[in-house]
């Protein structure tokens, strides 16, 4: 079984639910990949790594609040949302996507990890009418076909630190990519957080509203 240490290395303040709920990803991924490929087959391995810290990058450049709420697009088998999820209990996080099958395991999963801050809905981010602290995502498109379909969906009043608005998990060049957008966007190289070679070119990409 593959260990989740790479988490508690950066991630020390956790409950024993928390501790709990990571160690589970690995057989709870595993057991669903094997059904419905969610991951690459030869990176299950790498799930710690490329996939739950990955999307706990966004929670080392913001700290979300009790009763946020967090609109994850294009989530997935669920990344980066329930990562996220499982670090902050008291928010709420909506996980969206357009194929079904992989809104199944993100129900499965949510459901096997005891997690009552998750609602998955197999539908496009444009049909979704709530409002929201913040967008998250990873890597689902370039920045300036996904703008659109979120538009619109962040809520007015800000409670954080860090003002409402996307975070975007993103890798390489993105000089041209975010150029294109005309959105003004900032970029915080996750090699800051995370000393792995595999983060020495990836980002969390923030758009405020």
């Amino acid at each position: 079984m593959v260990k989740p240490d790479i988490i508690f290395k950066y991630f020390k303040d956790l409950t024993p639910t928390q501790v709990k709920q990571f160690e589970q990803l690995f057989d709870l991924y595993s057991l669903w990949n094997s059904q419905i490929n969610v991951i690459s087959r030869k990176d299950i391995e790498e799930l710690y790594e490329r996939h739950i810290l990955h999307s706990l990058g966004i929670a080392k450049f913001c700290t979300f609040k009790p009763g946020e709420k967090v609109l994850d697009v294009g989530c997935g088998g669920g990344f980066p949302g329930i990562p996220l999820a499982i670090l902050f209990p008291e928010t709420d996080f909506h996980l969206v996507d357009s194929i079904g099958k992989k809104i199944k395991v993100v129900t499965e999963v949510a459901a096997a990890l005891g997690l009552k801050n998750v609602k998955a809905s197999h539908s496009r981010a444009e049909q979704i009418t709530d409002k929201y602290n913040f967008v998250v995502s990873r890597a689902v498109t370039r920045l300036g076909e996904f703008y659109p379909w979120v538009r619109g969906k962040f809520a007015k009043e800000n409670i954080n630190a860090v003002r409402n608005g996307i975070l975007y998990l993103k890798g390489g060049d993105l000089t041209e990519e975010i150029k294109e957008s005309k959105l003004k966007a900032e970029l915080y190289p996750l090699s800051a957080y995370f000393e792995e070679d595999f983060f020495e070119t990836k980002y969390v990409v923030y758009v405020p509203q």
